[in-house]
């Protein structure tokens, strides 16, 4: 299993790479403005480095329930220094996290290997930018909007109705000209969904992606989890979000995109050791 991105390959057939978060903003449910400047983003994604992160993921827009909309300029000018630093100064990939085809267009020319959409590529500029320079995709489901996608969201089957978007998301992408082995997918955990339709889909894990593709599983810190752990502030969460990144694993998630990368790489490879042990 490949995922590749303008002449770059990542073999996840045997591995499950890491997708380290880098935050650019000031009002992040979790670590909001730790690194919003170039200096502490460097810092950070340093740390990472060392820590073994395969993917870095730069997102200059809070996608947290009620945040503020940023305009394009401004996230522009705030992820942009970084992928510019972190590009001169590391050769692993970097995954741009912005809904904005203007967004994602600065920050591929400035180095990015990856364009994280929330919405799922709903813009259909971003679907010709994506197509147009070739790189990797990662297509999200989400219920709604960021703003108010957790207002009471409804599915008659939450399961069905994520594999049926990403079976349809598939044959669109595809038919516009994008590479099939561009292409990722992420249920979307947290956005629009309820605590028991998180669930759900972490139990269908292994059925969710089409065509074989890669799954990505984001589920970092998330206010889902703080309910099952009956209080406690997104930091108290990272015990919790490796226990939940070992399972997926088990069940076929290869990307796993969390805040704290050692701990969450060490129980992927443990994992993987049975893996290959009972195989």
């Amino acid at each position: 299993m490949w995922w590749k991105s303008r002449g770059k390959s990542l073999d996840l057939s045997r591995r499950a790479a890491v997708m380290g978060i880098l935050n650019v903003t000031p009002d992040s449910f979790s670590d909001g403005g730790r690194h919003d400047a170039p200096a502490g983003a460097w810092r950070r994604a340093k740390e990472m480095i060392a820590e073994g992160v395969d993917i870095i993921d730069i997102g200059g827009e809070s996608t947290r329930p009620g945040a503020a909309p940023v305009d394009a300029d401004d996230e522009i000018a705030r992820i942009l220094p970084v992928i510019q630093a972190l590009r001169k100064r590391w050769s692993g990939w970097i995954s741009i996290d912005t809904m904005k085809p203007e967004v994602a267009r600065a920050a591929l020319a400035a180095g990015a290997d990856i364009v994280n959409d929330v919405t799922g590529l709903r813009e259909p500029a971003m679907v010709e930018l994506c197509r147009e320079t070739g790189c990797g995709v990662v297509v999200m489901h989400m219920k709604g909007e960021p703003r108010t996608m957790q207002q009471a969201p409804h599915y008659e089957d939450v399961v069905a109705e994520v594999r049926e978007f990403f079976q349809l998301r598939h044959a669109e992408l595809r038919a516009a000209g994008i590479s099939e082995e561009a292409l990722v997918y992420d249920p979307g955990i947290g956005f629009g969904k309820t605590l028991e339709h998180n669930l759900a889909l972490l139990r269908a894990t292994s059925t969710l992606a089409p065509h074989g593709r890669p799954l990505l599983i984001g589920l970092s810190r998330k206010a889902f989890i703080g309910k099952l752990l009956e209080g406690g502030e997104p930091l108290d969460r990272d015990w919790a979000t490796v226990a939940f990144t070992a399972w997926t694993r088990e069940e076929g998630a290869i990307i796993h995109r969390v805040h704290e990368v050692r701990r969450n790489r060490e129980a992927l490879r443990m994992v993987e050791a049975v893996l290959e042990i009972a195989s």
